[in-house]
């Protein structure tokens, strides 16, 4: 609703400007003539106040309870970059949460110099939406 007045009050200023700057001719006055501007700012009332989306009116888009999400074969990533791994994942249409495979448990910045130890779900799995790939810098054995 705020948005709607907001617009609206936007617009008639814009209008108020460019119907001050159109006139050419020297009428005497210096004042825009607030008339055409007050009846484009009614119209700009009208037309906002029409554009109120129909509640009452069933609905023709799927809910997102009905949808099913589209799923594809998870790949093999294990071994690969783990930068390359995760573009290759998320092109396909996954999610990706990454974690370090070694006992520290530290945070993957760099992604580039980390390589894929394991991955779940295994690879080949139709049903999965997210995969978690386990990745040690490039140095390290998995």
């Amino acid at each position: 609703m705020r948005i709607r007045y907001t617009i609206g009050a936007l617009s008639a200023a814009a209008l108020l400007t460019l119907t001050a700057c159109e006139g050419t001719e020297d009428t005497g006055s210096s004042k825009p003539d607030t008339t055409a501007a007050e009846e484009t700012s009614d119209q700009t009332k009208q037309d906002t106040s029409t554009t109120e989306p129909d509640t009452d009116a069933p609905t023709t888009e799927a809910s997102s309870d009905d949808a099913e999400p589209e799923t594809s074969e998870v790949p093999d990533v294990v071994g690969m970059n783990h930068g390359e791994a995760q573009s290759l994942l998320r092109s396909e249409g996954f999610m990706v949460n990454e974690e370090d495979a070694s006992p520290e448990g530290r945070w993957i910045l760099d992604n580039s110099n980390w390589k894929v130890c394991r991955q779940d779900p295994a690879p080949g799995a139709t049903d999965a939406l997210r995969v978690a790939i386990y990745s040690v810098k490039l140095d390290e054995s998995c």
